[in-house]
């Protein structure tokens, strides 16, 4: 049975599913018709992070020219360019046992490459969920839809698994941000220009 999340909502992931080893986080989107002229291309990425809510340094943030994380236990499927499609556009999969201990809470996020020179954002976007399936048996366990309260912002907090009393825990946060990937990367502690 799949759990739908609003956003803000938290559940359990590996007490409600037990024997849950590894899981397979598909994201996906697609974008209005608009008439700007250019290409919308989405990326995701993850953010592993310690106690203190930051990266301990780039090895620790996963996306299409760094596809593996964790020592091993985040792999990213790389970059899809247009979104086309139904299902997941981009996904990684996440060996839950294998995460260091010392990651208390990978998250997901998604920006739009180019946005402000191409004059795009997540206004123009629609569709755009996160999915938590059983990478064993293929069962989609847990699913968050973002609806359409974007207009200005270029990237998204989409959600994150964390920590707690020894289990994995899922949050739905849905949080849009201004300035791209630039401004999430300073947030989680990577300096970038």
């Amino acid at each position: 049975m799949v759990v739908s999340l609003s956003k803000g909502q938290k559940v359990d992931l590996t007490k409600t599913n037990p024997g849950l080893t590894k899981v397979h986080i598909g994201l996906g989107w697609d974008t209005n018709k608009y008439d700007g002229g250019q290409a919308f291309d989405l990326d995701s990425s993850v953010f592993l992070l310690g106690e203190d809510g930051k990266v301990t340094g780039p090895a620790d943030f996963v996306f299409y020219n760094n596809t593996t994380g964790g020592n091993g236990s985040v792999v990213h499927s790389g970059d899809n360019l247009t979104g086309d499609g139904s299902g997941d556009d981009e996904a990684v999969v996440i060996a839950l046992n294998d995460v260091p201990a010392s990651i208390q809470r990978i998250t997901f996020t998604v920006t739009i490459h180019d946005a402000d020179a191409r004059g795009q954002n997540f206004g123009m976007v629609s569709n755009a969920f996160i999915r938590v399936v059983n990478e064993g048996s293929g069962e989609e366990v847990i699913r968050y839809d973002l609806g359409e309260d974007f207009s200005i912002e270029t990237a998204l907090v989409v959600g994150e698994l964390y920590r707690h009393s020894g289990e994995w825990k899922f949050s739905a946060i849905g949080s849009g941000y201004q300035g791209g990937l630039a401004a999430l990367c300073n947030d989680f502690g990577l300096q970038v220009g």
